[in-house]
């Protein structure tokens, strides 16, 4: 669908309110959180506003959706998802930016509060970066909600949960958050432990990267779900095969998943070192299927840790490899 004028694009916001769920999560998101803003720490506080919610939920939703419909049985319809990923990449790269800043802001509040002093010198400097802090969580939290909406478009669409190439992925909406090991395991001393460090019973699971059958997979990952509802999923993160299927559950089911990626600096111990750290977590079920050696390590580690594990092999698909 095209828009040339704001007219038409008024009546898709209009037609798209009454049957989209999601306008409640960017109302949350693009909350007015006071009459000034401050963008920066020598400007001056001004009068400046969110943008309308509707709006940017129904420009997200055109950008992502539009390229999809334009590229769509064409010649260049295999590059669609590269295009899709990358606009969905731009909200967390743009978010993350901020997320530094907003850290910044209010690691100099918190140096000031340990710091008391009566002068008005003082007490406008607290005022101003506390302004300057809330200002930038309001642009943060907007642009994460939409991220996490061009996230999902993306998902509908390819059937693979986004993830970006660096950094975690926490999420306040329903869809998935995708965290980083080293996120994970450096956020127990952080104030942010609630998004990067998720409490919950953790589900091991590794694989090959040639799986057929993902069925088979959806269908054992419900079963751990009903008996764990509250499960968060610890993959080896590799990009395609089962751990791709298992973060596409992931995504479709609302399971957190901390992805455990190689830390090359361990040279050929690397897949060992990344086996150690997430039997560390004390996981409390685990799925591993057939795959290679680091496959056969993990299974070991987790048969002697004495947790309770399922073994999937290339026999037990239902199509055959290669078919």
């Amino acid at each position: 669908m095209r828009f040339t004028n704001f007219a038409d694009l008024a009546s898709f916001i209009a037609e798209e309110t009454s049957n989209y769920d999601r306008s409640t999560t960017y109302e949350a998101a693009f909350v007015e959180h006071g009459g000034l803003a401050k963008m920066e720490v020598v400007q001056e506080a001004e009068q400046i506003d969110m943008p309308d919610p509707e709006q940017v939920r129904a420009a997200v939703e055109m950008m992502m959706q539009t390229m999809f419909d334009v590229l769509r049985d064409t010649r260049l319809e295999p590059f669609a998802t590269d295009l899709a990923w990358g606009f969905a990449n731009s909200f967390h790269v743009v978010a993350k930016r901020i997320e530094g800043r907003e850290d910044d802001a209010a690691k100099k509040l918190g140096d000031l509060a340990r710091s008391y002093d009566p002068s008005e010198i003082y007490a406008a400097e607290l005022e101003d970066t506390q302004l300057l802090c809330q200002t930038l969580q309001g642009c943060r939290e907007a642009m994460e909600c939409m991220r996490d909406h061009a996230a999902e478009v993306y998902r509908v669409e390819t059937g693979k949960p986004f993830s970006p190439v660096r950094g975690s992925r926490v999420s306040s909406a329903l869809n998935a958050s995708m965290i980083e090991a080293r996120d994970y395991l450096a956020s127990r001393a952080r104030e942010r432990r609630e998004q990067f460090a998720p409490e919950g019973p953790v589900v091991a699971f590794s694989g090959g990267q040639v799986w057929e059958d993902a069925d088979l997979l959806w269908n054992g990952l419900d079963g751990i779900k009903a008996r764990i509802p509250e499960m968060i999923l610890a993959t080896t993160a590799q990009a395609k095969g089962c751990d791709a299927v298992a973060h596409a559950w992931a995504a479709s089911r609302g399971v957190k998943v901390i992805q455990f990626r190689l830390d090359r600096s361990q040279g050929n111990r690397a897949a060992f070192v990344r086996n150690d750290r997430i039997l560390g977590l004390k996981p409390v079920e685990a799925v591993i299927c057939e795959g290679s050696g680091i496959q056969q390590n993990l299974a070991q580690k987790l048969r002697q840790a004495g947790v309770p594990l399922h073994i999937v092999r290339l026999a037990h698909q239902r199509i055959k490899q290669g078919a």
